[in-house]
C-alpha cells in the first residue's frame, strides 16, 4: 500500500508559480508511473502530467505545456510539479496519483492506483 502526501499549494496571483511536491510512503517508488491531477469546484478530475518510473518520460494535458514541468528524484521517493505562469484557469485541488502509464484515444495519461488527498492552488486575476 502506497501513501502519497502532497504540500505546496497556496494562493497566488497570476503569472506566479507555485512547486508542489508528493512524497510517498509504503511501497516501492521506483516502481510505479507518478502523475498530477486536478479538480476544480464542481467539474471532473482531469489530467494534468505523468512522468515514467525512471524520469525518462513525461507527458502534459495540452492546458499546461509550456508551463509545467513534473519531474522525480527516487532517492527521495518525491514527486514534484513546477508551475509557471498560472492562469485563474489553474484553480484547482491538486492530486498527486501512482499507477501506471496508460493510453486513452490518443493520449497518454496516467492510471492511478494510489491518490493523495490533495493540495489547493489558487491564482487570483
Amino acid at each position: 500500500q502506497v501513501q502519497l502526501v502532497e504540500s505546496g499549494g497556496g494562493l497566488v496571483q497570476a503569472g506566479g508559480s507555485l512547486r508542489l511536491s508528493c512524497v510517498a510512503s509504503g511501497g516501492t517508488f521506483s516502481r510505479y508511473a507518478m502523475g498530477w491531477f486536478r479538480q476544480a469546484p464542481g467539474k471532473e478530475r482531469d489530467f494534468v502530467a505523468a512522468i515514467n518510473w525512471s524520469g525518462g518520460s513525461t507527458y502534459y494535458a495540452d492546458s499546461v505545456k509550456g508551463r509545467f514541468t513534473i519531474s522525480r528524484d527516487n532517492a527521495k521517493n518525491t514527486v514534484y510539479l513546477q508551475t509557471n505562469s498560472l492562469k485563474p484557469e489553474d484553480t484547482a485541488v491538486y492530486y498527486c496519483a501512482a499507477g501506471a502509464l496508460v493510453i486513452r484515444g490518443a493520449t497518454m495519461t496516467l492510471r492511478g492506483d494510489y491518490w493523495g488527498q490533495g493540495t489547493q492552488v489558487t491564482v487570483s486575476s
